[in-house]
């Protein structure tokens, strides 16, 4: 969440930076409001328990001296219940505050283009021209079925809409793909291999921005006396794992998790519902960082890099762009987003997204560390990325690898994994 002295201090820099997203934030006005009551009660409250501690001792003296103590009992005969409603008062008015900053994004970084959505999104740079063919294209979903590694109707059948059942050559290209990743990340970039858990608790989606905001698009565990959640993406554990606490280890830490992550999709009824592209459930290798405050943007870069490395290792074509304030998610202080490129659309779609929180979510989720053993403790700054969704992957490489008699050439890079040259059908 943002820092509220930041807010009061800068009110009206804060809402014309965060109007930039589009949405009006003249509420926040009230903030400045709330605040001073709750500095008020705080010094009313305290000079009240200050009284009542300075007469109780002169009570105790007085009856050590004989004399009469009602006169003092009197004047603080009213003072607990007082005492009592004022904190209740503030405890409300704190609360008041928390869930204004929860239900704020984070203040867009000066490198940010203003803008109203993705039509306004800046493009940075491509990487390798597409390949011209000589032969129809086919989508991915024609050739996953064709070649029977791909099966959309015992998926629906399994489940419903909006699921994938790989089989044969398709779920070991799907395994292939996660160990090529992980084993670059790890390997090559310095990452810790991380495997999360699936499930989260409401803490841990709250600390990472995803509640209250998104909380509709959540799938929710329905069990007594637990709060728990299929998580949506590895960034919601991994930076989790030093909620409430203050860092040890020498900074950058440096994750790279592996899930499975789920998504209920809400408020996208109809778009792309063909395929792979956007599933209820899809599997997505992330990467993590947590750095010192200076260190952060040098980190986005050198992560960047990393997910492009990637798709340069799969040669897919693909390009780079930097969001703008109005595509920009609500965490976050600056996005790039990856997209390949997708031959069956003749266009580039998003494939991942390397992001820099800042000290947002540690603020929210309370992670710290210091510079020496003596200092005082400071918020780290939180990055996530891409590195990259899974299925995505298989979708650029199915289309984009597809040969002219409907099999699929392997990747170079994959062929260690998948043990074969191509894909073909029977």
């Amino acid at each position: 969440m943002l820092d509220i002295k930041h807010i009061v201090d800068h009110i009206e820099e804060t809402i014309q930076k965060l109007e930039t997203r589009q949405t009006d934030f003249s509420h926040l006005h009230g903030l400045v409001e709330l605040n001073q009551k709750r500095k008020d009660l705080i010094v009313d409250v305290e000079a009240k328990k200050a009284f009542r501690n300075e007469q109780s001792k002169k009570i105790g003296q007085y009856k050590r001296d004989k004399k009469d103590v009602q006169p003092l009992l009197d004047e603080i005969k009213d003072l607990g219940d007082d005492i009592k409603n004022l904190d209740t008062l503030l405890s409300d008015i704190e609360q008041r505050i928390r869930d204004i900053l929860l239900e704020t994004p984070n203040i867009p970084h000066e490198s940010v283009p203003v803008g109203k959505d993705e039509v306004q999104n800046e493009m940075i740079r491509t990487h390798d021209i597409p390949k011209a063919v000589n032969f129809e294209v086919k989508d991915h979903v024609d050739l996953g079925t064709e070649l029977g590694i791909l099966n959309f109707d015992r998926a629906a059948k399994i489940t419903g809409s909006r699921f994938v059942v790989d089989q044969g050559m398709g779920a070991r290209l799907e395994r292939s793909l996660l160990q090529f990743m992980m084993d670059m990340h790890a390997l090559n970039h310095g990452y810790q291999e991380m495997i999360m858990p699936y499930i989260v608790n409401e803490d841990s989606m709250y600390a990472t921005g995803q509640f209250p905001k998104f909380k509709e698009d959540a799938f929710q565990l329905v069990m007594e006396d637990k709060h728990w959640y299929l998580n949506p993406t590895a960034e919601v554990p991994s930076i989790n794992y030093y909620r409430n606490e203050i860092i040890e280890e020498a900074l950058p830490v440096k994750f790279v998790s592996y899930t499975t992550a789920f998504r209920s999709e809400a408020g996208s009824a109809g778009k792309d519902t063909r395929g792979m592209l956007r599933q209820h459930q899809f599997h997505k290798v992330e990467l993590i960082q947590f750095t010192t405050p200076e260190s952060s943007y040098e980190a986005l870069e050198s992560m960047l890099n990393h997910s492009e490395n990637v798709l340069k290792a799969l040669k897919l074509p693909y390009r780079i762009v930097n969001l703008c304030s109005g595509d920009l998610g609500f965490s976050m202080a600056k996005t790039y987003d990856i997209e390949v490129w997708i031959p069956s659309q003749n266009k580039y779609r998003e494939i991942g997204s390397i992001s820099n929180a800042e000290d947002y979510q540690a603020r929210r989720a309370n992670i710290r560390f210091k510079r020496t053993k003596d200092s005082k403790p400071e918020y780290v700054h939180t990055l996530n990325g891409s590195g990259l969704a899974i299925g995505r992957t298989m979708i650029a490489i199915i289309e984009n690898y597809q040969q002219a008699d409907g099999s699929i050439k392997i990747p170079e890079a994959l062929v260690p994994y998948m043990k074969t040259e191509y894909i073909r059908k029977g």
